[in-house]
């Protein structure tokens, strides 16, 4: 430094530029790194990606910068009027000698404005739909392996471990290391998630951390780590902090464990509980085997005797064979016993019908035999009448049938005569 700056302005003549270069070196060697707070105005987002505003208080303002590869690790869209903790440096914009701060990361500060812009993310999250229980997924019982996403160095990782190791020692743990806080979290948090869920065998994550402030907690209120929540091809239970801390990873889950440990007692079903059911499997199972053994023994018995003495079964069958000829000829007597008594009755009946059918047709013939000589003609050529017929044998019956001179033949009681008809004379008609 200059021991006497009044000398030296009389001694040297700065350029412009020069003097902007020694003043912007003087602010960078005596200032930063350089954390400011104040409140935000003028906000804007260039379309390169560079951010631009002023940061104020009470007593003063100062134009600030934050470039594109700072903007883009920004957890929360800085809005007008919002307090808010800027880390940066402070430098002289030499083109136009003007003094700014260039932003290297910003978080809201205060916990009511972290809690304000947690509010509004959460209804505009809620909005869309991605905390709708009808997305959310049911966690698989038996996974294949567990995904763990958190901090290497972080307790958390220590009670999930143990936690899994104590109930399901079976299951693999894939465990995916990840910033848990500080503005690198959120992009490295959904990182691990995309590589947990590549793996095949991988049926469950776990996003967990343990306690600390609402600061400490919000790369979990991140945006972007609560869409890829949801676009997570596996299920994902979070465990971020203690019972009473929620963030937007928690709602966006599809189960929100209390706790880390919490978290991997969900995640699937205790061994022992699982053991203690294939007991209870076990007895019944076991109890039907041994029965079923018990009876083929005793077949087996049956079958070993009868087998050593042949003879004996032999005589078994004869003995059966002997009932079945006995029930057998049993059965045909009583059959043609109970035929016989049936057959009685049509028996006597069928005497009584030979007996009593010649009597009935002796009678018929006579009476048929009486009617029959009533009418032989015979009879009536006895009492004087004569049958008169034609040379053709043809009877005659009317004059009608007779012509003068014509021979007829008439028939007697006692023979027959040879007759000329002279005329024939009809009856006179009433």
């Amino acid at each position: 430094m200059l021991s006497n700056p009044a000398n030296a302005l009389t001694s040297r003549i700065w350029t412009v530029s020069g003097l902007c270069h020694a003043i912007s070196d003087t602010l960078k060697n005596r200032f930063n790194p350089v954390s400011v707070k104040g409140e935000l105005a003028g906000f804007t987002r260039a379309a390169s990606g560079h951010c631009y505003f002023t940061l104020k208080d009470e007593q003063g303002q100062m134009h600030c910068a934050m470039f594109r590869r700072s903007a883009e690790f920004l957890n929360f869209q800085p809005r007008d009027g919002d307090l808010v903790e800027i880390q940066g440096r402070v430098a002289l914009y030499e083109p136009r000698g003007e003094l700014q701060l260039v932003a290297e990361s910003m978080r809201p500060a205060g916990a009511g404005q972290l809690l304000e812009v947690f509010s509004r993310l959460k209804a505009k999250l809620e909005t869309e739909g991605l905390f709708s229980s009808e997305r959310k997924r049911e966690i698989p019982a038996r996974p294949r392996a567990i995904g763990v996403v958190t901090s290497l160095g972080a307790a958390a990782l220590h009670d999930v471990v143990s936690a899994l190791r104590r109930r399901v020692p079976h299951i693999p743990v894939r465990i995916a290391p990840s910033l848990v806080q500080s503005a690198e979290a959120p992009a490295q948090l959904v990182a691990a998630l995309k590589a947990l869920q590549a793996l095949p065998e991988v049926d469950v994550i776990l996003l967990v951390r343990g306690g600390g402030s609402m600061e400490d907690l919000w790369a979990f209120n991140d945006e972007g780590l609560a869409r890829a929540v949801v676009a997570c091809r596996v299920p994902v239970v979070s465990g971020v902090g203690h019972e009473t801390d929620f963030t937007i990873a928690d709602f966006c889950a599809d189960l929100r464990a209390p706790t880390p440990t919490a978290a991997a007692e969900l995640c699937a079903i205790d061994q022992a509980s699982e053991l203690q059911r294939l007991r209870q499997l076990q007895m019944p199972m076991s109890q039907n085997v041994h029965w079923r053994l018990d009876q083929a023994e005793q077949a087996l018995d049956r079958t070993e005797r009868q087998l050593g003495r042949p003879s004996g079964w032999l005589h078994l069958q004869q003995t059966q064979c002997n009932q079945l000829m006995h029930r057998l000829g049993r059965g045909v007597s009583q059959s043609l016993n109970r035929q016989q008594l049936r057959l009685q009755p049509m028996a006597a009946r069928f005497g009584r019908g030979v007996s009593d059918i010649p009597r009935q047709a002796k009678h018929r013939l006579d009476k048929l035999a009486l009617l029959l000589g009533s009418l032989d003609p015979a009879l009536v050529l006895k009492r004087g009448y004569a049958w008169l017929q034609n040379p053709e044998g043809r009877a005659l019956s009317s004059v009608t049938d007779l012509q003068a001179g014509q021979q007829v033949q008439a028939r007697l009681a006692d023979g027959q005569a040879i007759l000329t008809v002279d005329s024939t004379t009809p009856n006179s008609k009433a």
